[in-house]
């Protein structure tokens, strides 16, 4: 499969910051950037476009003003344009369905209330088994909260009770090809029973952290082994994962976080971490699909 990074555009200054990091992505990665608007992508349109052959003609400049301008900042990237129809989450996944990622913008409000990832964005990460990553525009400038760090440290949260080679693989070639350190975080909450023996739980505590802390390093050491060059750091943390996650993501170049694939007749859940830290972390977050 030919490397490519899928970003899903709509005119707005947070799909513009999408674009502008998944072009250094693709960069990174040595990949092509697929430049993409879902016909029905947007929630609140910047302007009138009343008529289809207006939305056409509005969808094409777009993305070739967007392409035009990555073509300047990245003479060697190969960029390719394209619109497609229909339900905008499945029209988004099955564009990315042979990319390495797709890329998508959310918009801020502030540091208290969070971002908000829009609805279309969270049907898109549960409809596609491809890593997602969403990249914030705070200052509505049209560039990535943050800047477009290509160094620096990744941070990955991991539950050591759910399989997680999907997230640990992603998690390690992003902080191998940005030189940085991967944090691995693993939240947990001491069991309910402790709180009837006080004088016991400062022991009782350490040594169950004490193993937790073990088992995370029993899973890490292959990936040491493959990764030899990326530092790591464990942290087992007392705590809310996602709180956890969250400030360890200070600064972060991007955090990794996961979701179980699962579906019922409910419809799909993302799951109440990823949720969190997709909401509130201002770095970039990738949401990796796992099973």
């Amino acid at each position: 499969m030919t490397s490519q990074v899928t970003v899903g555009l709509d005119g707005s200054p947070e799909s513009t910051a999408a674009a502008r990091w998944a072009a250094y992505e693709a960069v990174l990665r040595g990949a092509s950037l697929d430049l993409v608007h879902a016909e029905e992508w947007l929630e609140n349109p910047p302007l009138p476009v009343a008529t289809t052959e207006e939305r056409r003609h509005w969808a094409e400049g777009v993305l070739r003003g967007t392409a035009d301008e990555l073509r300047r900042e990245h003479p060697s990237l190969e960029i390719s344009t394209r619109r497609v129809g229909g339900l905008p989450s499945l029209a988004l996944a099955s564009a990315a369905k042979d990319s390495d990622m797709l890329v998508l913008g959310s918009r801020g409000l502030g540091s208290i209330a969070g971002f908000v990832v829009g609805s279309t964005g969270s049907a898109t990460i549960a409809e596609t088994e491809r890593p997602v990553v969403l990249v914030r525009s705070a200052d509505g400038s049209g560039n990535p909260a943050g800047g477009v760090p290509e160094r620096g440290h990744v941070v990955a949260g991991l539950d050591i009770h759910q399989p997680g080679d999907r997230i640990l693989a992603f998690a390690f070639e992003e902080a191998a090809r940005r030189d940085g350190t991967l944090v691995v975080v693993h939240g947990w909450s001491p069991p309910p029973v402790l709180s009837y023996a006080p004088a016991l739980d400062a022991g009782v505590l350490m040594e169950i952290g004490h193993g937790i802390g073990t088992e995370l390093e029993g899973i890490l050491g292959p990936w040491r082994a493959e990764f030899p060059s990326v530092p790591v750091e464990p942290r087992v943390t007392i705590g809310q994962a996602a709180i956890q996650i969250l400030d360890a993501a200070t600064g972060a170049a991007l955090v990794v976080v996961g979701r179980r694939i699962r579906r019922s007749s409910f419809g799909t859940h993302i799951g109440p971490v990823a949720h969190a830290v997709m909401h509130h972390a201002t770095s970039p977050v990738a949401v990796v699909a796992h099973g």
